[in-house]
């Protein structure tokens, strides 16, 4: 078994591409229509004598309709009706700001590997025409995130309520083009759309992965990159896990020593680091552009040495603690019992929360362990209270359940035992929850025992593992329609680079996705690695590091070489 990545091959033969099961060999498109009163034009009979010899000499998509990850909600195949993608295609879509900001997107994913120039116009009633269209269609019944592709051999039509749903859409066709659309330059490759219809829709309104960049710090393109694999699966949220005793990562200006003085240090020495307000409000752009919601977190009232450090006034002795580079929890507190702390906690949130237009903001809330009893939930309760006059749902751990219940209040899960009825008792009372069981979804957590980096407290977790549990049903007494969603955090004590980043994310990032997006009926194992194997030829021609886990059928074609550099204790191989 190996614990090593795989790296970005050459770019792929597109004649190795197999051939579609449920097809014949070879088709021809239909004809065009000639209408009595005029000949067809030059570039129509081009147009159309390129897709017919295109049809005979190249065998039909390696794609199948349902060979998407998240599994679509319903899939109707039409093997007639495959489309390709041609030179002289444009991009058509409705007369919407953020919708034409989709097809801006759209083209940009597929110029790079096809080498066209890919036009995108926009118009009152969008129609492919021998390309693709994105269309605005007010259908209530695809609800706000969902979508209908349809492919045929005129072109790829998507349609959706809302530009996010479009953008779902959009990421359902990068998935049906061969996998050599991810190569960064021109490929030669046949462009085609396997035949027929998609209707998709999510499951859970909430869907996202956290990253910890307070262990170890990750500048503003490494999130950027991490931002893009979400968006890919389907995932709508960003969880930031901004502050924590060995880093503090936010620039906050009426306490300006948190960033200049709490952020410089991390886990084993490594630089530190802080975003400024450009930096955060880049992210938070770049995330809205593919309608993902950030999430940020400020740890409290532990997890705050790195805050200790620089205004000691928050400790409860009043003396500053040294610096923390190690990666031991729940030693540190501020003074629930002093008012400056909630001058602190006030003004800190209150400059988050202004310049993160989504909903929640994260209060953390774990591991207090030297807060105890009232003192805790007094704490916790007046924090709610802060989050709620700031306009903002409160978000915090588990660990809130026993204070009393705010209007909206989420809990984010991370136990391993299913029996939790203090959490349950939370959500009889109102609250939400959003799933992150850490022996299921924490991706910080190794494949294997011979995993280079992660841990193994809450168990080994292969792919299997990451997607055989049901959130609906998860935790005992808590109802399907009280839980918000689910969410994959990665922690980063031991995780250093982007590298590491992709590699614990991939594979297990797509199989919690599915989770948060598909039908339970969909829920097959089986089928979803066989679908999921597919995307090892599509990560390794974008240069995406991943881990070729032993339990999916990879093709066997891929090339295989480690790019995890070997940790203190453990050694770095190769499949």
């Amino acid at each position: 078994m190996s614990s090593a990545p795989t790296a970005a091959p050459d770019p792929l033969d597109a004649g190795t591409a197999p051939r579609r099961a449920d097809e014949p060999t070879r088709h021809a498109d239909p004809a065009p229509p000639v209408l009595a009163d005029r000949a067809p034009a030059a570039p129509e009979l081009a147009r159309a004598a390129a897709r017919t010899a295109g049809d005979l000499l190249a065998p039909p998509s390696p794609v199948r309709l349902g060979d998407v990850v998240p599994a679509p909600e319903q899939v109707t195949p039409d093997p007639a009706a495959d489309f390709v993608l041609l030179p002289e295609a444009a991009v058509r879509v409705s007369t919407d700001p953020a919708a034409l900001a989709v097809g801006e997107q759209l083209a940009a994913l597929l110029r790079p590997a096809t080498g066209y120039p890919l036009p995108v116009t926009d118009a009152a009633r969008p129609e492919p025409a021998g390309g693709i269209a994105l269309a605005l269609d007010d259908d209530p019944a695809l609800g706000p995130e969902g979508y209908r592709l349809d492919v045929t051999p005129a072109g790829v039509r998507i349609c959706a309520a809302t530009p996010a749903g479009l953008l779902h859409g959009v990421q359902t066709l990068r998935q049906l083009l061969p996998a050599a659309i991810e190569n960064p330059t021109p490929v030669a490759e046949r462009w085609v759309v396997p035949g027929g219809s998609i209707t998709d829709r999510p499951r859970f309104a909430y869907r996202g992965a956290m990253l910890d960049v307070a262990r170890h710090f990750f500048g503003v393109d490494d999130v950027l990159r991490v931002i893009d694999h979400l968006a890919r699966y389907k995932l709508n949220h960003l969880h930031l896990h901004l502050t924590d005793d060995q880093g503090w990562r936010i620039a906050v200006d009426s306490w300006p020593r948190l960033a200049t003085v709490g952020g410089a240090t991390a886990v084993g020495d490594a630089p530190g680091g802080s975003y400024t307000t450009a930096d955060y409000r880049r992210i938070v752009a770049y995330a809205a552009e593919r309608h993902i919601s950030v999430v940020p977190e400020i740890d409290l009232p532990g997890h705050t040495n790195s805050a200790l450090t620089a205004y000691p006034e928050l400790a409860p002795d009043g003396v500053a603690p040294p610096p923390y580079t190690g990666t031991e929890v729940g030693f540190s507190y501020v003074d629930p019992a002093n008012e400056r702390t909630y001058d602190f906690v006030t003004d800190v949130l209150g400059e988050v929360a202004a310049r993160t237009p989504g909903p929640f903001l994260h209060v953390g809330g774990d591991e207090a362990f030297k807060v105890k009893g009232t003192a805790y939930t007094g704490f916790v309760e007046r924090v709610q209270r802060i989050v709620a006059d700031l306009g903002k749902t409160v978000v915090g751990w588990h660990q809130l359940a026993p204070a009393a219940h705010t209007d909206g209040r989420v809990l984010q899960w991370w136990g391993t035992d299913g029996a939790d009825p203090v959490t349950a008792d939370a959500v009889r009372r109102g609250a939400r929850l959003i799933l992150s069981p850490g022996n299921h979804a924490y991706l910080d957590m190794k494949y294997a025992p011979d995993t280079p980096i992660g841990h193994d407290w809450a168990g080994l977790i292969d792919v299997r593992r990451a997607y055989d549990w049901d959130p609906g049903t998860h935790v005992a007494g808590v109802p399907a329609e009280a839980v918000l969603g689910v969410e994959a955090p990665l922690w980063t004590e031991s995780v250093t680079s982007l590298a590491e980043i992709e590699f614990m994310l991939l594979p297990r990032l797509p199989a919690v996705a599915e989770l948060g997006w598909s039908p339970r009926a969909t829920h097959d194992w089986t089928a979803f690695r066989e679908r999921l194997a597919g995307h090892g030829r599509r990560w390794a021609a974008a240069g995406i590091t991943y881990h070729r886990a032993p339990e999916i059928p990879w093709p066997t074609d891929e090339p295989v070489t480690a790019h995890i550099p070997t940790q203190p204790g453990t050694r770095t191989t190769t499949a």
